[in-house]
């Protein structure tokens, strides 16, 4: 007797596989504000590595990290704003 189960995973889609909904493209697209600032502190972190913290630098990674808080305050306020406006509909 053959055993199935190892053929049925050709079958199955794999989630992986599957496109995007509409709803997790909305998510990203509201979150993305949050990435560019995340990527943006990443590379002036990654632009240190290999030498010595300049004056300039620090700057660059103060003003990455406002950016971040920044876009993540948004993110919350908005957040909050959605939630909180269908209460009293």
């Amino acid at each position: 007797m053959k055993h199935i189960g190892a053929l049925q995973a050709r079958v199955t889609a794999d989630l992986s596989d599957r496109e995007p909904t509409a709803e997790e493209l909305d998510a990203i697209e509201l979150e993305m504000p949050v990435i560019t600032a995340e990527v943006e502190l990443l590379d002036a972190q990654i632009m240190t590595l290999d030498r010595p913290v300049s004056e300039l630098d620090e700057r660059r990674i103060r003003r990455a990290r406002r950016r971040v808080l920044a876009a993540r305050r948004e993110l919350s306020n908005r957040a909050v704003t959605v939630s909180t406006s269908g209460v009293g509909a």
